[in-house]
């Protein structure tokens, strides 16, 4: 209960902590963004890890660099630029995924009928679904609705998606969910607005998000 309590608070003040971070070990937030990133979107027990609203709040930190100079467009100090801050979490992104797609290839059904306790089977399931309907449109959809971001490459992998085919539509996803929510975080997250109700915003980024998936659950429940 104390971990879920911590959880909560460190994703409801992504701002707060990340600026620690920043703060504390300067330009190796880098490998910490990276990490978590690729956590989320490569390995099917961490799905809980914060996406959007990281990219986000990545975003706003690499723009309140670049006003106090430390940033300043060319990656100097020990403050976040926005070009690099991109390049890391796309590779991220993308290796991540890639990493879950060979994971679900090689040895996705063993690992679900060895560790389902440690899998999320509903989620695995609403995922595997998704795929069916959407096919290899998935990958680049599934980039903006968490769970199903975790969980799509695994399901590509295991249902054997044509790698060249997975991997386009999967950079294309990558790129339009990396992109949009950093540069909207570094264009207005310093908005007086934004940056003095930034927790709020972070709830709203949570909430949207996880809307297709209330939606779906909803439809499932009272579908006769």
């Amino acid at each position: 209960m104390e971990f879920l309590t911590q959880f909560v608070d460190i994703v409801l003040h992504l701002d707060t902590h990340l600026a620690m971070l920043l703060q504390q070990y300067g330009v190796w937030v880098y490998g910490i963004l990276f990490l978590i990133v690729f956590c989320e979107t490569g390995l099917v027990v961490t799905p809980f890890l914060p996406g959007d609203s990281l990219l986000f709040v990545a975003g706003t930190l690499a723009a309140a660099s670049a006003t106090a100079g430390s940033g300043g467009g060319g990656g100097g100090g020990d403050g976040l630029d926005i070009r690099a801050l991109i390049a890391v979490l796309l590779a991220a992104a993308v290796i991540g995924d890639n990493t879950n797609y060979w994971i679900g290839r090689w040895a996705g059904n063993r690992i679900v009928r060895w560790n389902s306790r440690f899998v999320n089977r509903s989620a695995l399931d609403r995922t595997h679904a998704f795929y069916k309907q959407h096919g290899g449109k998935t990958m680049a959809m599934a980039r903006f609705i968490p769970l199903v971001r975790t969980f799509a490459p695994f399901v590509a992998g295991m249902a054997k998606m044509a790698y060249p085919r997975f991997f386009a539509f999967d950079l294309l996803g990558a790129l339009a969910w990396v992109v949009s929510l950093s540069l909207a975080g570094y264009w207005f997250g310093n908005f007086p607005v934004v940056r003095n109700n930034l927790s709020a915003v972070i709830v709203l980024i949570v909430v949207i998000s996880l809307t297709p998936i209330l939606f779906s659950w909803l439809k499932h429940k009272f579908q006769p």
